[in-house]
């Protein structure tokens, strides 16, 4: 195979070798470091266009709509002395153009070797041959030993692993010492156990962060199927809301926009060798394990005082198995040392894997930032060269964090550049607001913003960031009305029984709010307010874990958008009762609107915009809009919009600030006319 480079001046045709292989319980590309972009921008979009991490179902690229289709592996020769290889992994996006270097793949790791002999890296020995791999992400070190007979890697043998048909040579990973790979410390927070959400977890660093919890705390039997533990919205819920906290205890900082820590479920074993894990992601469970995962769950369960601990142990070798949903992973553990002063000095476990092709991979130009872009003045001007990050003011998997995915799909290729989106929920939004008025104006830092952040929150309370003069408007994006829903399983099939069981029971009618001074929140108070009723309610970090509140049955009533509601509207989880807006959705014809029932004021629409810092220069914001208008002109993005309950709304920059100039005078009516900051400091 030739030995050459992606250069920056190629705009077309751009080809670069490529070996595909299954290794372990992942597959994807191979890489040497030589063959793709020195820059580590342009070697992040060159992977994204290998994955075809745009699309959802990866079909312009070698992904298969998982992550576990969506791994990379680039090797090159140790910088350090006493390791032969280094291993660089990345995780690509699905369906969002990402590229997250910050965690490791067992399983990926385990074709690392057998790649570099076949490239000339390391020289085959005769029978087997050792090498050692430096991880670059976390890094571990870890021997790996090939069979080589005949002095050639053989692909062909009588190992087995769970997950993987037929069989083949094993390859042994031998994980030298794996205490805090990535944090530096085994246990990050300090404790062995501790409690997020009043649930108790284990947060550990063993090749991968973790953050463990017992099946039977989360009311499950840990033995459910991945497809199960995928469709329990709440659950998955309940796991990133604890994940995001996990990560900033672990001093991982904000991880929405990283895979790791990992959330893991565990439950008690077939025998005393055993333990059953269920593996996310994070946001769905792994069909079956991830290597550095199990010398996680391993060393947990090895150790004691952790909520995965089996019986105390003593020093020395310890065979153990990490039950998945499509088998196990057996692991050879040594402790040195005993109790709370013992220490996992190593774990080795069995892989395999398989070379599928070898050849040239070709690249698509929409991923490239383009020399021939419009209009002229962003070619003149250089911008955009780096990639740009949206500041999303709600947690992710909201309707919020939704929409803005969704647009940056298309928002990228068309800039030319990848868009991370950055979620930075807290104070109602304005932890975000003020970060973003605070960026530097070159265009790189924009806002994700929304009525709350630019219509209520600056006239409901005091806010320290002004909605007009610290932000440059660069467009509107759209808008889904409000409804009101309720549990499923509440008795209650209209607004006036809604009405009349808060009356007769108003201890247990609590409403979910996604934040002071959202929709939500205030609806419910002008709900209570035009009725003469008093009931407590409920605020969350986000519309996803308001509505996950309804359907656990935490909460009872909401005022989401529709956007949000819809996924729970359409799987019966919600009750739809009323929706803003002229006309019945065509879905649900059966359900009035607020203005059938003489609620008009409660004909609350949210919408939603883009905006940059203020001094952000104009050739950037026209840039910036026209890019933004034709993703909204999108039949893709159209009709995808349409289906998640949202229209799209383009407009100008001055037509988004005229828009934020009313809805500022409209709102100071509204909390005047409602005395809403009375009700504002009932609630706090």
């Amino acid at each position: 195979m030739p030995n050459y480079r992606l250069t920056e001046m190629q705009t077309v045709n751009r080809t670069i070798p490529c070996v595909l292989m299954r290794a372990g319980t992942s597959r994807g590309p191979f890489f040497l470091k030589e063959w793709l972009p020195s820059d580590p921008a342009l070697r992040d979009q060159a992977l994204i266009g290998a994955i075809g991490a745009s699309d959802p179902l990866q079909l312009d690229g070698l992904g298969g709509n998982s992550t576990l289709n969506s791994k990379v592996a680039i090797v090159s020769r140790s910088s350090l002395p006493d390791c032969d290889l280094d291993y660089l992994f990345a995780q690509v996006g699905v369906g969002h153009q990402s590229v997250d270097t910050r965690p490791n793949c067992g399983n990926m790791l385990s074709g690392v070797a057998p790649f570099a002999i076949e490239q000339g890296l390391i020289e085959a020995q005769p029978g087997t041959t050792t090498v050692r791999i430096h991880n670059v992400n976390t890094g571990a070190k870890i021997e790996a030993t090939v069979q080589t007979p005949n002095g050639r890697v053989t692909y062909e043998g009588s190992a087995r692993i769970d997950g993987v048909a037929g069989t083949a040579a094993p390859v042994l990973l031998n994980f030298l010492d794996a205490r805090g790979a990535v944090t530096g410390q085994l246990f990050p927070t300090g404790n062995r156990i501790e409690k997020i959400d009043d649930v108790e977890v284990t947060c550990i660093d063993a090749a991968m962060p973790l953050m463990i919890v017992r099946a039977k705390d989360l009311g499950l039997t840990g033995r459910e199927r991945p497809a199960e533990l995928d469709a329990n919205s709440g659950l998955l819920l309940k796991l990133e809301s604890m994940r995001l906290q996990a990560g900033l205890r672990m001093g991982l900082g904000d991880v929405s926009g990283s895979v790791v820590p990992k959330p893991v479920v565990v439950s008690p074993g077939d025998d005393a060798g055993s333990i059953v894990s269920r593996y996310f992601t994070p946001h769905r469970c792994h069909v079956s394990h991830a290597v550095t995962g199990a010398i996680g769950v391993g060393t947990a369960f090895a150790l004691p005082g952790t909520v995965a601990s089996g019986g105390l142990r003593t020093a020395g070798r310890h065979l153990m198995s990490v039950v998945h949903p499509q088998g196990k992973i057996d692991l050879d553990v040594e402790l040195v040392g005993e109790g709370l002063n013992g220490v996992v000095q190593k774990a080795a476990l069995v892989r395999t894997v398989r070379k599928i092709m070898q050849g040239e991979l070709y690249l698509p130009d929409y991923v490239f930032p383009s020399d021939e872009r419009e209009p002229a003045a962003a070619t003149v001007s250089g911008y955009p060269s780096e990639e740009i990050t949206i500041i999303v003011p709600t947690t992710a998997g909201g309707g919020n964090d939704t929409m803005a995915r969704i647009l940056t799909r298309k928002l990228g290729p068309d800039l030319g550049q990848s868009i991370q989106v950055d979620n930075r929920a807290g104070a109602n939004g304005s932890v975000a607001a003020e970060f973003v008025a605070a960026a530097r104006p070159d265009g790189y830092t924009l806002m994700f913003g929304y009525i709350a952040t630019h219509g209520i929150n600056p006239v409901m309370q005091e806010v320290r960031y002004d909605p007009l003069n610290d932000f440059r408007p660069v467009g509107l994006i759209g808008y889904s009305p409000s409804m009101l829903v309720v549990s499923a399983g509440l008795k209650v099939a209209s607004v006036y029984e809604l009405i009349e069981h808060i009356r007769l029971h108003p201890e247990s009618m609590m409403y979910a709010s996604a934040g002071e001074g959202t929709v939500p929140h205030l609806a419910a108070e002008m709900f209570l307010n035009h009725h003469g009723l008093v009931v407590e309610g409920v605020t969350h970090a986000g519309a996803a874990p308001a509505i996950n509140s309804i359907v656990r049955g935490q909460t009872q009533w909401m005022f989401p958008s529709l956007f949000s509601a819809l996924p729970y509207l359409k799987t019966g989880k919600l009750r739809p009762l009323a929706v803003a807006g002229l006309h019945r959705l065509p879905d649900w014809p059966e359900v009035p609107t607020f203005g059938e029932l003489g609620l008009d004021a409660l004909d609350l629409t949210q919408w939603y915009g883009l905006f940059a810092p203020a001094k952000t220069p104009d050739h950037i914001i026209a840039h910036l809009n026209a890019a933004l208008n034709r993703v909204l002109c999108d039949p893709e993005i159209v009709s995808r919009m349409l289906q998640d309950g949202a229209q799209v709304q383009a407009s100008s920059p001055d037509q988004l600030r005229q828009h934020v100039t009313a809805e500022l005078e409209r709102w100071a009516g509204v909390m005047s006319a409602f005395h809403v900051s009375d009700t504002v400091d009932a609630v706090s």
